[in-house]
């Protein structure tokens, strides 16, 4: 049969799937639209730009992560998104990619077009022409803002940890001497001793904040019988040390976590180095709540100035950030006998 003739009627259909050009043509074009879907479709910033650091491309992706549209940061330099103090940065990169090196995961700070920066982590790889010589970049920008949140909080949570930790050993000696200074008898120490370290757990309890972010039984109380909780394992049997008066305030939420968190720091530093770790030593409270709530807490017999007191640790600044979360201040006294410590905050604050 001749070529084109017709069988049982018909013409011959022609192909759906048109013949590879016999120089690969049609198959780099299909690898050039697959590659390109790929890099418009990602969830990462990719570009690219010369070697004298201008973009040339622009994806999707790095227009949702730096707010500029294709038409506004092709043509531009790639400094639009680097901060002045890490230019440097950009000048490193280009000499580096010169040499032909690729740069892998360089974690670092860039600015989006609102003026917002954020950490990314960048992977730069030098791009060649047929000739193998290097024409220019690719950059590859992944947002690892979150990323890097969570690993400083996790840090802030370990030192909190390690803090407490190291304070819980602190006071649990404190509280071995102070029993044993009133019970020689073995059985009778080992209750009371036994008896003070239940109430450190309740209060401590007290001062962990519920990871599901719901205080569930604890959501609200009042400052009374907080203190009271958190003071209970360093009172004598006679219950005379402490002495709390005053007006009581309710408190709940962020507020109930935080102050529990800076009545935590006192009382550990009062057994550590002042009233509640000594023979005599004494605690006075008294509150008061005339538009603001005012604590005024008053060691005495226990004379030390504020030279006699350890270097500022992680404790102080866990007061202080639990302090500026309720807006309030604190200021200590040294006396002949002891220390005087004010707290004062908006009652609105702790109110519920």
């Amino acid at each position: 049969m001749k070529r084109g003739a017709k069988r049982n009627g018909k013409t011959p259909a022609k192909s759906a799937v048109p013949r590879r050009q016999a120089d690969g043509s049609q198959g780099a074009a299909e690898a050039a639209a697959w590659l390109s879907a790929i890099v418009d479709n990602s969830d990462d910033a990719i570009l690219s730009k010369t070697l004298d650091g201008v973009i040339t491309t622009w994806n999707a992706g790095a227009e949702r992560l730096f707010g500029y549209s294709a038409a506004e940061a092709v043509g531009q330099p790639v400094t639009i998104l680097v901060p002045e103090d890490r230019f440097h940065e950009e000048a490193d990169i280009l000499r580096r990619l010169r040499a032909g090196e690729r740069i892998d995961h360089f974690e670092t700070v860039r600015c989006r077009k609102n003026g917002d920066c954020l950490d990314v982590s960048l992977t730069v790889s030098p791009v060649r022409n047929e000739e193998g010589a290097i024409i220019g970049a690719s950059k590859i920008a992944r947002d690892i803002t979150e990323q890097k949140r969570a690993f400083a909080q996790q840090a802030v949570l370990l030192r909190e940890m390690n803090h407490r930790i190291k304070n819980l050993f602190s006071v649990t000696a404190s509280l071995v001497a102070l029993s044993a200074r009133h019970f020689e008898d073995g059985d009778t120490l080992a209750r009371d001793l036994e008896a003070r370290l239940h109430a450190l757990a309740r209060a401590h309890a007290l001062t962990m904040p519920d990871p599901d972010g719901a205080m569930g039984a604890a959501t609200s109380t009042t400052l009374v019988p907080l203190l009271e909780a958190i003071l209970a394992p360093y009172n004598d049997a006679a219950g005379s040390r402490i002495s709390i008066s005053g007006c009581d305030a309710p408190l709940a939420g962020t507020a109930l976590t935080s102050m529990a968190l800076v009545l935590h720091e006192l009382a550990t530093n009062a057994a550590k180095h002042g009233a509640l770790g000594a023979p005599d030593g004494r605690l006075t409270i008294h509150l008061s709540t005339e538009e603001r709530l005012r604590m005024t807490w008053v060691e005495t017999n226990v004379p030390h100035s504020p030279s006699d007191c350890p270097p500022e640790g992680f404790g102080a600044t866990l007061e202080r950030a639990a302090l500026r979360g309720i807006g309030a201040s604190i200021r200590r006294e040294w006396k002949e006998d002891g220390l005087a410590i004010t707290l004062d905050l908006p009652l609105g604050q702790v109110a519920p």
